[in-house]
């Protein structure tokens, strides 16, 4: 992608992927970033170098725009518009979105999110969705993005940088970005979990709460403030 479209590629993925739910879940933000700023390196050949300024560009507008898209989604088009995947997997996903919310606040749950796979995505429809300002929203995502999306890229032209040895560390440094994504949720899934069989061993009558329905109330009643 980064060979045949250069810094545009950039541009189109990380919009589709902070702003479009049916999309976004299935590309690689954080995979791409990282290569992305290496590509703007010394170690690079010229022909195959690309601006720095201008991928750093990229990553940021398509951040900003691509989560906006995502708020506007959720804001306009609720629960009835492609939010919600007909198959558990995305309602998991989504509710999964929204028990971040109900856990840490929308102020956290948007900058928090953002720096997690799958959740990046679906993060901005919940918070349009859950009926968090405008303003607010604006203003944590912007922070969250830019800092998300402009570190990467200068982590990967660090990388470049240190030389033509430096490009063998890129894909144990995408893997250990995407881990430290994915580590948060996993943890309070085995968290839940383990709740979870405590509740059986006390009262096996209780009826056991799975991760989605920690989601908050329904955001007809409920609105993020």
């Amino acid at each position: 992608m980064l060979a045949r479209f250069g810094a545009w590629a950039v541009l189109a993925v990380v919009f589709a992927e902070a702003g479009l739910p049916a999309l976004g879940v299935f590309l690689p933000g954080d995979t791409l970033l990282l290569p992305a700023g290496l590509a703007c390196s010394l170690s690079v050949p010229g022909a195959s170098r690309l601006s720095l300024p201008l991928v750093l560009a990229c990553a940021g507008a398509g951040s900003l725009a691509g989560a906006q898209t995502g708020f506007w989604l959720g804001r306009r088009g609720g629960r009835s518009m492609r939010l919600r995947q007909p198959e558990g997997r995305g309602r998991d996903r989504m509710q999964r979105a929204e028990a971040l919310f109900a856990r840490y606040g929308p102020r956290r749950a948007v900058v928090l999110g953002r720096f997690v796979p799958v959740i990046r995505t679906l993060v901005h429809p919940a918070a349009g969705l859950l009926g968090m300002p405008t303003a607010s929203f604006t203003l944590w995502q912007a922070a969250a993005g830019l800092a998300w999306s402009q570190s990467l890229v200068l982590s990967g032209y660090a990388l470049g940088e240190t030389g033509r040895h430096g490009t063998a560390y890129l894909a144990p440094a995408v893997a250990a970005v995407v881990v430290a994504g994915v580590l948060p949720t996993a943890v309070q899934w085995v968290r839940s979990r383990r709740a979870d069989r405590r509740l059986v061993e006390l009262d096996p009558a209780v009826p056991v709460a799975r991760v989605p329905s920690q989601s908050s109330p329904d955001p007809g009643r409920t609105r993020c403030r």
